[in-house]
């Protein structure tokens, strides 16, 4: 979280709280506390300590303390600007998205010209209200006036241009932004979450782009949850081409013969037999195998891990592989009767469907 730094008009900054925003800013929140401590027993009045008491809180993610940290800093001067944004902060961790905005707004009434302020402005207005495209879109303008150069003001403005629609803008931001910060932490994780939830975007597709993505932040949280999710997709399409197999061989023996019809005679020719295991192989060489081998290395690379990671990635590979089986079982296997051909058939097909539905968020 950043903030401005500027100690409250009439107050000096004592070093012992300008040695407390070093730490918190060099991420030591635990030091700061102590040292920030000390300077409030001595002087309780000292408003920058209080504020920065309440960031060295938020970096240890004790947001209530935080909270009532800037609540003191407010008692004693209930205009004071960085008291409202750090506030803000506070409260939008916590899912208080409109009290945030009120505290954000407050902090753009004392200073309407402070940049940090209208993008905060700008970017609770998309979380709270995003029927108010127009207004988001006027407050992040105002931020990049304001703040022309800011890393964070690019990144809003290029969230409030893509989220409402405004492309030219938007292409604008995301080249700026990007020009300046190829690996920007921000823009390169949502651009990518952006293009992979785009409707009928394939589950190949979107594990390619969070690949790339991943590969220019690899430290990405939320990018590997994207390309886990992304690989999950495709291992449960596997079990469609199990499925696919397991029908191709129970036609093939005439498994389940209408009334009236026909029944292929049992066995099957071994040279019938064997054209089921070909056309079998290339449900799975063009569906999946094929496939593989051109995706991205790192979407291969991820495959393995995910497997031995998450249970129901094991799960849905089981069952395609059972389902396949069976099939093989179905084709190969010189059957004088259909009895365990349709056994064979059902007990291929119901662990399948019994878990299509139900597992599909399992990994998100």
């Amino acid at each position: 979280m950043t903030g401005p730094h500027t100690p409250p008009t009439g107050h000096t900054r004592h070093p012992l709280s300008a040695q407390g925003m070093a730490l918190v800013e060099a991420g030591r929140s635990e030091a700061a506390l102590e040292v920030l401590g000390r300077r409030l027993a001595e002087d309780p009045e000292d408003l920058f300590a209080w504020v920065w008491l309440a960031r060295a809180h938020f970096g240890r993610r004790d947001y209530q303390q935080a909270y009532d940290a800037t609540a003191e800093a407010l008692v004693r001067d209930p205009e004071y600007y960085d008291a409202y944004f750090t506030r803000s902060f506070c409260l939008r961790r916590v899912g208080r998205y409109a009290d945030a905005l009120d505290m954000m707004e407050r902090a753009v009434r004392i200073d309407p010209d402070n940049w940090l302020a209208r993008a905060g402005r700008a970017e609770l207005l998309m979380l709270v209200d995003p029927k108010r495209p127009d207004d988001a879109w006027e407050e992040a303008r105002a931020a990049a006036r304001l703040g022309p150069e800011e890393q964070w003001v690019r990144e809003v403005l290029l969230y409030v241009a893509t989220e409402t629609g405004r492309e030219e803008a938007a292409e604008e931001a995301r080249r700026t932004l990007l020009g300046s910060d190829p690996g920007n932490t921000f823009a390169v994780p949502y651009l990518a979450r952006r293009e992979a939830d785009q409707p009928g975007t394939s589950a190949a597709r979107a594990a390619d782009t969070f690949a790339a993505a991943l590969a220019v932040v690899p430290g990405s949280a939320d990018l590997r949850s994207g390309l886990d999710a992304a690989v999950y997709r495709m291992l449960r399409g596997t079990r469609w081409l199990a499925l696919g197999c397991l029908v191709i061989a129970a036609a093939a023996v005439n498994t389940f013969p209408t009334e009236g019809e026909e029944p292929v005679p049992l066995p099957l020719p071994l040279g019938m037999r064997l054209w089921v295991l070909v056309l079998m192989s290339a449900v799975w060489g063009f569906g999946a195998w094929r496939r593989y081998r051109t995706m991205r290395l790192g979407v291969r690379m991820s495959v393995r891990p995910l497997v031995a990671r998450e249970p129901w990635a094991r799960v849905v590979l089981v069952q395609a592989a059972w389902a396949t089986l069976c099939g093989v079982l179905i084709a190969v296997v010189p059957w004088t009767g259909r009895d365990v051909p349709q056994l064979l058939f059902w007990t291929g097909l119901v662990p399948a469907l019994a878990t299509v539905l139900h597992d599909r968020k399992k990994i998100t």
